[in-house]
């Protein structure tokens, strides 16, 4: 698998928000790690879904519009059994979709306070 910089990264970023953003994930969070040392990626979309079967659905959706858009697959995946945390690993964009319950339990977005961050609106 080819690893994507710049430009490349930016549309798979794109490619996720919509993906959740399709099925109503909430609370999307993009984080720029890119300035920030010793980060195992250059950016994390982090959401959370109101029930597993949301969960489901937006992890489906991003895999989907993804590889529909960009022509990208996953490295790894897990967490699809459970649906309180699933995590789809692009190399350098790690895409984080919580059931709502577990999201402030992790707190992902406290550990990298240095991040950029761009918030998108919940779609009604």
């Amino acid at each position: 698998m080819k690893h994507m910089k710049g430009a490349s990264d930016a549309r798979l970023v794109e490619a996720v928000i919509k993906g959740i953003q399709e099925v109503k994930g909430r609370e999307v969070i993009h984080m720029d790690l890119r300035g920030i040392a010793n980060t195992v990626c250059g950016h994390f979309v982090i959401c959370h879904g109101d029930s597993d079967t949301q969960v489901e659905a937006i992890a489906r959706s991003v895999l989907d519009t993804v590889r529909r858009t960009t022509g990208e697959k996953p490295w790894h995946t897990e967490g699809e059994r459970n649906s309180e945390w699933v995590l789809i690993d692009y190399v350098d964009v790690v895409v984080h979709i919580f059931h709502r319950d577990k999201r402030g339990y992790y707190a992902l977005e406290d550990l990298w306070g240095d991040a950029i961050r761009t918030r998108y609106e919940n779609v009604a």
